[in-house]
Formats: structure tokens, C-alpha cells, sequence
């Protein structure tokens, strides 16, 4: 009898804590499904939104014209987003240049080789650059890189694609070192260890051992640094110049993110230049699933070789 009262609760508790579990696995489920209902829900809005104006418009003549005029009256109207995609692209892959190697030697720098005072310091520098608004990035970037590009190629104007390629290759640094030094920290020491008892140096088994065993949470970080720079539109629209130019390295420009903001402030609700708007986003969208996809693809193979 002793032994039957003993054992409830027991029991009980049991069953309690199986209830949380229960409920606990639930909640997680349901977030997980909100997280994802919600990416359908953008991608469902975009292509009922954008699809429309490329059909009007020709998806030929939308994504290989070279003239963006939607409010012209002495001439037809035209569409093509050429120049904004190159120059999406363009910049995007200059940031991409520029930042990445910088916050990842930073990362490993942090990670691995720097005293834990200087360290500190160091992490509350990227956490502060972390936090600057986007519009302060812009603010800097022209009153201070603008007119010395201006000055330094004799520009009549110093807004230009490599302004905003240097204010990109800056705001995306904080995300590449964050993510980059925490996947270098999660690397087993054992790995490192036995790496330098075979006779390595420190910099062979950084390079050698401890990159590519975190090579997952670097492509993380790349990922999104190249979703911070391609969807960057307020400060970019400060430095670049915003004119529908074909790309240029020192020419004024217009990337898919500034062409959406400058123009859905006048563009008439319903109307053709309203909805191609919508279909610049789809484009963007997509554009962000398709590097996503190639580097998800790029590491499986890597894992797999």
C-alpha cells in the first residue's frame, strides 16, 4: 500500500510534464507554421500583384528594356527594368567583394587571434555599427563619400554606383562578423587541436580546419550580407543618384529597391505604373529565392564532395 501511494505522484508529475512537453512541441509547430504561412502569403501577394503588368507589358520588353519612362505623355509610356537589375547585380557583387573578406578576417580575427580586452571592444564596435539606422548610413555616405568621389575623379556629381557599392560593402559588415564568428566559435577545439599536433601552423589550421569546418555559418553570413545589400533602399537612394542610367561605375543609378520607392509615393493607385511597381518586387523576390538556392546547392555539393 505504501509503495501504491508513493508511486501517484509520481505519476502525476508524469503526466504533467508530458502535458507541457505536448503543448510545448505545439506552440513550436505552430510558430514554425506562421513563419512559414507567412512567406507564402508575400510570395502569394507578389505574383497576383506583379503578374499582371508583365503580362501588359511583355515580360521581354520588361526585363530586357533599357528605357524606364512609365509617366511619359509625348511618347508611349515604357517599362524596361534592365538598368536596374544590372545595377542591382552589380552592386550587390561589389559589396559582396569588398565586405565579405574584410568581415570575415575580422571574424576570424575575433575568433581566434585577438586578446579578449581588444575583442570586446571590437564586438561592441560591430554591435553599435549594427544598430545605426540605414538613413545615418546614407546621411554620412553623402555628405562626406559623395563629394569626395566627386572631387577626387572630376565628377559633376559624386553619386554614383561606387558610392553606393562602399556604403553597401559598410552596412552589411556587421551580419558577415556576428554570423561568421559564432559558426568559427561553434567548431570543435578537438579539430584545431589535432590539427596543430600534426605539425600545422595556427594560420594553416584556420584556414584549413576551422573554415571550412564552419563553412555552413559563413555561407549563412554571406547570404545575408547579400540580402542586406540587395534590399537596401533608403540609404542607397541617398548616395546613388537614383537616375535610370545602364550601370556605371562612376555613374548616377538606380537600383530595384530605389526604383520601388521613388516611384510608388506618385504612382496612380490601379494604374499600369502602380502594378509594374509590384512586378519590379516579384523580380527582387525571386531574384533573392535564386542566389538563396545556389548557395544552399553550393554546400550541399561541398558536404557531399
Amino acid at each position: 500500500m505504501l509503495r501504491e501511494k508513493k508511486s501517484l505522484p509520481r505519476s502525476a508529475g508524469g503526466g504533467a510534464k508530458h502535458t507541457l512537453e505536448l503543448v510545448m512541441h505545439t506552440l513550436f509547430l505552430l510558430c514554425g507554421i506562421l513563419a512559414v504561412g507567412f512567406v507564402l502569403c508575400i510570395s502569394i501577394y507578389l505574383f497576383i500583384s506583379g503578374i499582371p503588368a508583365i503580362r501588359q507589358i511583355g515580360l521581354k520588353d520588361f526585363l530586357l528594356g533599357q528605357v524606364w519612362q512609365p509617366t511619359a505623355t509625348t511618347v508611349e509610356p515604357s517599362f524596361g527594368i534592365l538598368p536596374f537589375i544590372l545595377t542591382s547585380v552589380y552592386g550587390t557583387a561589389g559589396a559582396i567583394v569588398l565586405g565579405v573578406p574584410v568581415g570575415l578576417f575580422t571574424a576570424v580575427f575575433l575568433s581566434k587571434a585577438a586578446p579578449p580586452k581588444i575583442a570586446a571592444l571590437l564586438r561592441g564596435a560591430v554591435e553599435l555599427l549594427a544598430g545605426i539606422p540605414s538613413v545615418v548610413y546614407g546621411l554620412v555616405g553623402m555628405i562626406v563619400l559623395v563629394p569626395a568621389i566627386q572631387k577626387i575623379f572630376g565628377l559633376s556629381s559624386g553619386a554614383c554606383l561606387l558610392a553606393a557599392i562602399l556604403v553597401l560593402a559598410i552596412m552589411i559588415l556587421p551580419s558577415i562578423i556576428n554570423v561568421s564568428e559564432t559558426a568559427l566559435n561553434a567548431v570543435p577545439r578537438e579539430y584545431e587541436e589535432a590539427s596543430l599536433a600534426l605539425g600545422a601552423t595556427e594560420t594553416e589550421t584556420i584556414f584549413r580546419v576551422s573554415l571550412p569546418a564552419a563553412r555552413s555559418g559563413v555561407a549563412a553570413a554571406v547570404v545575408l550580407g547579400v540580402g542586406r545589400a540587395i534590399g537596401e533602399a533608403m540609404a542607397i537612394i541617398m548616395v546613388s543618384g537614383n537616375v535610370a542610367n545602364m550601370p556605371g561605375l562612376l555613374t548616377s543609378v538606380r537600383f530595384l529597391t530605389t526604383a520601388i520607392a521613388s516611384g510608388m509615393s506618385y504612382a496612380a493607385v490601379g494604374s499600369l505604373f502602380q502594378q509594374s511597381l509590384f512586378s519590379i518586387g516579384l523580380v527582387l523576390f525571386l531574384f533573392i529565392m535564386l542566389i538563396n538556392a545556389m548557395l544552399n546547392l553550393f554546400i550541399k555539393r561541398k558536404r557531399e564532395g
